[in-house]
Order: C-alpha cells, then structure tokens, then sequence
C-alpha cells in the first residue's frame, strides 16, 4: 500500500486488511459505510487525517531487530510492559468487538466462532488478571533485587518465599494460554477466513492472529530471558 491518497476506506481496507484495526479503533466504519474517501471519513468523525493517513502507512512496519539478551533486567521489564502489555490491553477490547459481531452475525453458519468468541474471551480474562499481577508481584519484586545489587544490600526474603513460585506460576499462565491459541488456530484454519468473508470477519482473523504472534513473543522474553536471569540474580544473594 504505497499512497492512500483519494482511496476510499473500503479500497484501502480490501488491499491490506490490518487497515481495517486503525479504522476501528477511530470509529470509522470501514464495512457498510467503507464507500467514502478517508479523508471524508476523518472530516465526518473530526480526527486529523495526516494522523489517520501515518498510522494506516505504518501498519506493515517490520519491529526493529535487538537483542533482547544484553539489555538490562529493569530495561527488559520496562520495554515488556510497555510494549508487550499495553498491547494486549489496547488489542483485547478491540478483538472483543470483532469476535462479539461476528458470533452474532455469522455463527449461525460458521459455528467456529461462536467458540472462537468464547475462548477468546477465556484468555482475555486470563491474561487481564495476569498481567497485573507481573506488574504488581513479580517485577516490582525482580526490580527490588537490582536494587539491593546496585547498593550492595543484604537479601530480604519476599512473601512468597523465592522468585521461583511466582515464575511458576506465570509459566503455567503462559502455556494455559498458548495452548487456547492454539485451539483458535485450528479452529480458524491458521487464521484463514471463508471465502466471500466480510471485512470484520476478516479483520478478526487477522487481528488474531497478529494477537498470537505477539504472545510468543511477550512469552519468549520472560520464559526464556527475564525468568532465568532473575532466578540468577536472586541466587547471587545467597
């Protein structure tokens, strides 16, 4: 998608259908009322459309490459809080109200979404209450360690005796939802919709599966990094 200039919302979203969340996210229907021009539809909601014109150019940004090893333990925390769960707080309304319509429209037919909505209201709740508690529990606790480090302090055992119980725990979230993606992915085909599927129920599958791909990173990083190093570091204590 190189211009969007004098392209009308539904154009724009039937050549790339990741338009379509930008879209939604601003109010604009991109469905029934996709037949005006995008700066039309930025005039009738009030929004700037050099903004809606930067985040619609932007949607097929390939993320910058790091190496996530070498960064710091707090650095890591910080980038995975506010890249990783802001995400997933920002994605999982807007998901919600894909799944919800399509259910309700199209599950008389396509019976998978009724159980797609469901499941993915499951992992929804499950990744809400776990997020607040990495962000309350276990990496204000793994930020403390570094601290005590940094000023050569002794080591003061927390509540939950060692590092290693809340990790388990989160460990065990994390596969509780990998395994629901799964589930959602054999039930869309790996994200496949029918064909002739109207641009919401494209849209949800897409969105998705752009869902799942960020979870095995967000996993990726605390699984494989920000856990090992911090069980690391509370041992240097002892």
């Amino acid at each position: 998608m190189n211009t969007i200039e004098n392209k009308t919302v539904a154009e724009v979203v039937a050549e790339n259908i990741k338009t379509a969340h930008v879209f939604k996210k601003h109010g604009i229907d991109f469905c029934c009322g996709g037949g005006i021009t995008i700066e039309k539809a930025c005039e009738k909601k009030q929004l700037d459309y050099n903004t809606i014109k930067s985040e619609l150019l932007d949607v097929d940004k390939v993320p910058k490459a790091y190496d996530y090893n070498s960064w710091k333990l707090d650095f890591l925390i910080d980038h995975i809080v506010n890249i990783h769960h802001t995400y997933v707080q920002e994605s999982i309304p807007l998901i919600l109200q894909y799944s919800n319509r399509v259910a309700q429209v199209h599950g008389h037919h396509y019976t998978e979404v009724v159980e797609i909505n469901k499941l993915f209201i499951e992992v929804a709740n499950e990744l809400n209450d776990h997020l607040k508690k990495e962000e309350t529990i276990l990496f204000p606790y793994i930020k403390q360690l570094l601290q005590f480090k940094k000023e050569e302090k002794g080591y003061l055992q927390p509540p939950f005796g060692s590092v290693n119980n809340p990790i388990s725990v989160m460990e065990h979230e994390h596969e509780s939802a990998g395994d629901i993606f799964k589930t959602i992915a054999q039930l869309t085909n790996n994200y496949t919709p029918p064909e002739g599927a109207c641009n919401t129920f494209r849209a949800l599958y897409a969105k998705l599966e752009e869902f799942e791909q960020d979870l095995h990173q967000h996993i990726h990083l605390e699984n494989n990094i920000l856990h090992p190093k911090a069980i690391q570091l509370e041992h240097s204590f002892q």
